[in-house]
């Protein structure tokens, strides 16, 4: 999302902005169909299976076939194991819970607030984001029938049964999975990445040849609307090593950074000289060069790249998507993210942990913990104080509505009541009313379940300005349609699911954002200055002599700057949903942290590969004097970002001269231990010197930036 998309959302006339709105939306991408083709059967198999053997709990399994991630061949045998590992963890939970409080009132309403939050937190803190889903997915579903008046057997039965539903469920979506990957084996990130590429690239060709392709440029502007949330969370959930997933991380951020410049150009260049063509001409290389290297079809860059770039002024976006570029073939080509040397992870991946590393640490997890257990918490202390349980429902809407990646905004409540209206009043209710009185099969009631959810999963699929209202619609109707096994013929059922929808969604919308309440501008722009401040931290880590006791802290800060990364992009789709007087301010802004969080996120590699130094891994042992030389800059360099961090929040700073004094030292050590004529000499030392190059241009660039902006 870019400029493009911004000219679109600014258009005059509500009319006209609703149509433009809905046909970016609605178009097809690459990829688009098989993904909603995906979705579609396994919900619908999901749904003929449990109303065929009068499963429970089919309404929450089949909506596991819309809001699942998409698992590839490798980890679906461990999805399967995790999903049904911790549905059991979850049923022992509630039923030792039924144990140890049901006999007090007091205490159990205790227990339940307890778990609320706790589930809350898990999905925020937990290093397994799958566990902590089907965890917090079959006690949220729990809770509310151990407060039911039935008898203890029948809960206890009830609690079983969700098991084996939702267990059952997730191995048929697995399975559908495994299918359509086998049939077409891709890995999706990478296919997403190399998408995105040959678009820019077909987009610079056309404009360096001077010819207008509508298609090509539709497609850029599809993309950029689109955004990269799916790639994201797709990365979040994979199972690569952190330190591929950091370098994946950066280079997705990277290419939807291209994305947006090229759809910002496509706007802008209407004229072009033949400078600026010949420019696009190796620009559309260079990304060829990129496509070669994600696709294994090489493994480092040759000495065909022009190694000059564009002069400031001489084309709009040019020199910014050179910077942009140049830094994803660094990543690609260095990294060893696609063949090559890969640098070993700081810290050994075969150790298992159950928390992110800084899940006790970072009040981020807490703050959501609460946020989320109190809104759940409103709605269960409601239905129980005013003895309404058919709006139960609410507790599930908190738990599914806080698995979105769409940063909180008032656009967001209102596609999470138009779904519910959509999906719960007019569909849910017309569908009782007309429609179901003349189905007398299961294949009629398929015919009907596949009209409504093939355009909820259409939508589903659109980007963060309209993919939750697709899956709204899908939780409105599936509760009032599919959690029996027989038409209803009272319309209090469905009216009593629908008040528990709209119920969960008001006390998310209360809690998230009434009581806390930040525009998706301000918590961008505070999630870049606390991500600053974490890189100055890092740069001054290890500070323990303990291995164990700096391994653990690097892990910590290296995770939360990682989560700051991907909560960033997380807010800057928030900002493209907020209308308002501030809309073209906030745009701009927008565009600059983005911009500027793709020099931090090379900043924040260069400087695990310099933690490598300073912990003298095997391979990376430089002498005490030239370490000592090492840690007088690190510090340096996180003295000068703690100074941008104040400029940016409005306290003083003063833009530094440079690393010299840091810098000269370092080179001195290096040059004594290995004077010019020993080129042989260490080559770690000998590869120290240019990271720590790399930061100082890096760190003025954004000194530059920051202090004139």
């Amino acid at each position: 999302m870019g400029m493009a998309a911004a000219s679109t959302i600014s258009r005059p006339g509500p009319l006209v902005w609703l149509r433009n709105f809905l046909r970016d939306e609605l178009a097809p991408y690459p990829g688009r169909g098989a993904l909603v083709a995906r979705m579609v059967v396994a919900a619908s198999i999901v749904m003929l299976v449990n109303m065929t053997f009068k499963i429970p709990y089919g309404a929450y399994a089949t909506l596991y076939a819309l809001t699942t991630s998409r698992e590839n061949p490798d980890s679906t045998l461990k999805a399967i194991k995790t999903s049904v590992l911790w549905f059991a963890i979850a049923a022992a939970y509630v039923l030792i819970g039924a144990i140890l409080f049901s006999s007090d009132p007091v205490l159990r309403v205790v227990w339940v607030l307890v778990s609320l939050f706790l589930i809350f937190f898990s999905l925020s803190a937990a290093a397994n984001h799958l566990a902590a889903v089907r965890f917090g997915y079959l006690v949220a579903i729990t809770l509310t029938l151990w407060d039911s008046e039935i008898r203890a057997e029948e809960k206890v039965v009830g609690t079983l049964w969700a098991i084996g539903s939702f267990s059952f469920a997730h191995l048929i979506i697995a399975t559908v999975e495994f299918i359509f990957v086998r049939l077409q084996p891709t890995d999706q990130i990478k296919s997403a990445i190399v998408d995105r590429l040959q678009s820019v690239a077909s987009l610079l060709r056309s404009l360096s040849a001077g010819v207008k392709n509508d298609a090509v440029e539709q497609r850029v502007t599809r993309l950029a609307i689109l955004g990269t949330s799916r790639m994201r969370r797709d990365l979040r959930r994979s199972d690569y090593s952190s330190e591929t997933n950091q370098q994946e991380g950066a280079l997705i951020a990277l290419v939807g950074r291209l994305i947006d410049l090229g759809a910002s150009v496509a706007v802008l260049s209407s004229q072009t000289s033949n400078e600026v063509r010949r420019w696009y001409h190796e620009f559309a290389d260079r990304v060829d060069v990129l496509t070669d290297l994600m696709l294994g079809e090489r493994t480092s860059l040759e000495q065909e790249l022009p190694l000059e770039s564009p002069k400031p002024g001489t084309a709009p976006l040019l020199l910014e998507m050179a910077r942009t570029v140049a830094v994803a073939h660094e990543i690609l080509s260095g990294s060893g993210l696609r063949g090559g040397y890969q640098h070993p992870p700081i810290r050994p991946e075969s150790a298992r942990r159950y928390f992110v590393p800084d899940a006790f640490s970072n009040p981020d997890h807490v703050r959501f913990g609460i946020r989320g257990g109190l809104a759940a918490s409103l709605c269960y202390l409601i239905y129980n104080l005013v003895a309404w349980p058919g709006i139960s429902t609410a507790i599930t809407t908190c738990l599914l509505t806080a698995l979105t990646t769409v940063g909180a905004s008032r656009q967001k409540q209102v596609l999470r009541f138009a779904g519910a209206l959509v999906g719960g009043v007019i569909l849910g209710f017309g569908t009782q009313m007309f429609v179901l009185p003349g189905i007398e099969s299961i294949s009629g009631f398929l015919i009907l379940f596949l009209i409504v959810t093939i355009p909820a999963a259409w939508i589903a699929a659109s980007g963060p300005r309209l993919s939750y209202f697709g899956v709204q619609i899908a939780l409105a109707f599936y509760l009032m349609n599919l959690q029996e096994f027989k038409f209803q013929i009272s319309l209090a059922v469905a009216r009593d699911r629908l008040a528990g929808i709209l119920l969960g969604l008001l006390a998310m919308w209360f809690v998230f954002d009434q009581l806390w309440e930040a525009s998706a501008a301000v918590e961008m722009e505070r999630t870049f200055v606390s991500t600053i401040r974490l890189l100055g931290r890092m740069m001054r880590a290890p500070t323990s002599l303990d291995p164990a006791a700096a391994i653990g802290e690097i892990d910590s800060l290296r995770e939360s700057v990682n989560t700051n990364f991907d909560r960033l992009r997380q807010h800057a789709d928030g900002v493209m949903l907020e209308l308002g007087s501030s809309r073209k301010r906030n745009l701009a802004m927008r565009a600059q942290l983005l911009r500027w969080q793709l020099q931090l996120r090379m900043l924040f590699i260069s400087r695990i590969a310099l933690l490598k130094y300073r912990m003298r891994f095997p391979g990376f042992e430089v002498p005490e004097q030239i370490l000592q030389a090492q840690r007088a800059f690190d510090i340096h360099v996180a003295e000068r970002l703690d100074e941008m961090a104040n400029r940016l929040t409005g306290k003083d700073g003063a833009l530094q001269r440079g690393l010299e004094p840091s810098l000269l030292p370092l080179e001195m050590s290096i040059q004594e231990m290995c004077p010019s004529e020993l080129p042989d000499c260490l080559p770690a030392v000998r590869s120290l010197l240019p990271l720590c190059r790399k930061v100082d241009s890096i760190l003025s660039f954004l000194e530059q930036e920051v202090f004139s902006a």
